[in-house]
C-alpha cells in the first residue's frame, strides 16, 4: 500500500518512505517557498542528516553547525549531524525535496559513515558522481509530489541494493544509538558504556567516528528532537508539559536547548514553523 501524501497550509507536503527504506530514511518532505526579503534561517540541530534536492535555484548554506567548515551553494547535498544551529540564506523562491536520513543511511545509501559528514554540507555529486545529477533531473521533470516520492522510493531502493548496507558498523555503536533513541535521550552515558562493555572514552571515540556526534551530544539532540515533534503536534501542548514529557529537568532547561540547538527562543521557532 502506498503511504498517503500529507499536505499542509505552508506549501509543504510529506510522505513516509517505503517500509524497507525506513531504517535509513525516515521521511520525505517536498517544499515550495515564495520570494521573501533576504534573511538567515536557523536550521535546528537534529538526530537526522539532511538529504536535499533543490529543483530550481540553489540552497546557500552559510554553516552546518561547524563555523570552521566552508559555506557553499548547492543543488543536491547532504548535511551531517550537528549540535549547533545551521545557518541558511533565504530570500529567493525555491522548490525542493528534503529527506531525513538516519546515520545508518549514510553508509547504506551514500557509502560513507555519517561521522565523515559531521558539521558539514557536502555536494552529492562529489559523493555519488553522475548518479545524483541524474536523480535531480528526474525529480525536476516529475509531475507532482506523489510521482517524486514514488521516484525516490524506487531510486533509493536501487542504491540500497547496490550498496554495502551497514557493513563496517560496529554492533556496539548501533546498540548504543538505539538505546539512546528508545529512552528519548534520557540515559546516563556511564550506564550506556557499562551496557556496551566499553570505557566511556572508547565509546565516545567509536560512536563519534561512526555517527558524527559523541553519545552525550547525541542524547541531547535526540531529546530535543522529541520535544520539537511534540510541540508541532496538532493540539500543541504547553511548553512546560512538553519539557516534562521529553525528560527535561524543567521548562528553563528546554528553553536553553532551544537557544543552543535552534538559535531561537521556543516561541520564535514555533512562529517561524507556523509561517506567522
Amino acid at each position: 500500500m502506498t503511504a498517503a501524501v500529507v499536505e499542509n497550509a505552508f506549501r509543504t507536503c510529506g510522505r513516509v518512505p517505503a517500509a524497507w527504506l525506513r531504517p535509513y530514511v525516515s521521511a520525505y518532505t517536498g517544499y515550495r517557498m515564495e520570494a521573501t526579503p533576504p534573511s538567515v534561517h536557523q536550521g535546528v540541530a537534529s538526530a537526522h542528516l539532511t538529504f536535499l534536492f533543490c529543483l530550481d535555484g540553489r540552497v546557500d548554506v552559510l554553516s552546518n553547525g561547524d563555523p570552521t567548515k566552508p559555506a557553499g551553494s548547492f543543488t543536491a547535498a547532504v548535511g551531517g549531524l550537528h549540535d549547533a544551529p545551521a545557518r541558511i540564506a533565504q530570500g529567493d523562491p525555491q522548490t525542493g525535496l528534503q529527506l531525513r536520513l538516519t546515520w545508518r543511511g549514510a553508509r547504506a545509501l551514500l557509502g560513507v559513515p555519517a561521522g565523515a559528514l559531521a558539521g558539514d554540507t557536502v555536494d552529492l555529486t562529489d559523493l555519488l558522481s553522475g548518479r545524483a545529477r541524474a536523480l535531480l533531473d528526474r525529480l525536476a521533470s516529475a509531475r507532482g509530489w506523489t510521482e517524486r516520492f514514488d521516484l525516490l522510493d524506487a531510486e533509493l531502493t536501487g542504491w540500497l541494493r547496490r550498496g554495502r548496507g551497514e557493513r563496517g558498523v560496529l554492533p556496539e555503536v548501533g546498540y548504543a544509538w538505539d538505546r539512546l533513541a528508545e529512552t528519548g535521550g534520557n540515559l546516563r552515558i556511564e550506564e550506556l558504556a557499562r551496557e556496551v562493555g566499553w570505557s566511556r572514552r572508547y565509546l565516545a571515540e567509536r560512536f563519534r567516528a561512526e555517527t558524527g556526534l559523541a553519545p552525550k551530544a547525541a542524547a541531547r539532540v535526540i531529546r530535543f528532537e522529541g520535544a520539537c515533534d511534540r510541540l508541532l503536534a496538532p493540539d500543541r501542548p504547553a511548553l512546560a508539559y512538553v519539557a516534562a514529557e521529553a525528560g527535561y529537568v524543567d521548562q528553563a532547561h528546554l528553553s536553553r536547548d532551544f537557544r543552543d540547538l535552534a538559535g531561537l527562543p521556543a516561541t520564535a521557532w514555533l512562529a517561524e514553523r507556523s509561517g506567522r
